[in-house]
């Protein structure tokens, strides 16, 4: 059974996905920094359903803390598929944003998809197989007023995707990103009032966390093998 890493895995995005590679029969594990009982909750909701899943907490933004947590994984072997799922957002206009804002953000972003990544792609190149994911953000595209912070750690995860598959395309590991757009939440139902969602969104509604959770499922199949290096929207039908 192969094993997936979802980094952020307490929110609604990384739940999902979590939900959905483990009905895809991998062995989940969720990664949770602060709301390690949510993640909990959830491996147990999917270890009724037969599924297979385990939680695990470090802070992604430590260096020696990831690493630590890393080596503790690969001692049961490689993990073929990471989804780069953590992330946060302080926001501020750019003028009053202070530095711990800024380096916050691409603490746990930027730096976060190297300290868990980069331990694992050397056991995954062994076995000829993986999948690097990343989650960002129609920000990082279209930007967006008053982050400037997120915007930026989540356009540095394209290059870093683009770069980074193209060293292990040869391996038969693929990486890519994908950029939701609005997504249902907790924090888009304070963020984005129907009349602005109307606006902004030529569907005229929010997308579903299981819908980017379909999207991860097909980057992490063997069907999608011949993809890589792409950064994917999935917005409804946003320009950005």
């Amino acid at each position: 059974m192969k094993r997936a890493l979802i980094t952020g895995g307490s929110g609604a995005i990384g739940a999902a996905i979590s939900r959905r590679l483990a009905q895809d029969g991998f062995h989940v594990i969720i990664h949770a920094n602060r709301n390690l009982a949510a993640v909990q909750t959830l491996c147990a909701e999917l270890a009724a359903q037969g599924l297979s899943a385990e939680a695990i907490q470090f802070d992604v933004a430590n260096f020696d803390v990831s690493r630590q947590a890393i080596e503790g994984l690969l001692e049961q072997g490689p993990i073929q598929v990471v989804v780069n799922n953590a992330g946060i957002h302080d926001d501020a206009v750019f003028p009053g944003m202070s530095a711990e804002q800024w380096h916050r953000v691409i603490d746990v972003t930027l730096h976060g998809f190297f300290h868990v990544t980069q331990p694992l792609t050397l056991p995954m190149i062994r076995t000829r197989w993986g999948r690097i994911i990343a989650i960002s953000s129609v920000a990082a595209l279209a930007g967006n007023r008053g982050q400037t912070n997120y915007a930026a750690a989540k356009s540095a995860l394209h290059g870093a995707t683009k770069s980074l598959s193209l060293e292990l395309a040869s391996r038969g590991i693929t990486v890519n990103a994908i950029a939701p757009g609005i997504i249902e939440s907790d924090m888009s139902k304070d963020s984005f009032p129907p009349e602005l969602v109307a606006e902004k969104v030529p569907m005229k509604r929010v997308g579903k966390p299981e819908e980017v959770a379909s999207l991860v499922a097909f980057l992490a199949s063997d069907e999608a093998a011949y993809i890589t290096g792409q950064i994917i929207s999935i917005n409804g039908g946003m320009t950005a």
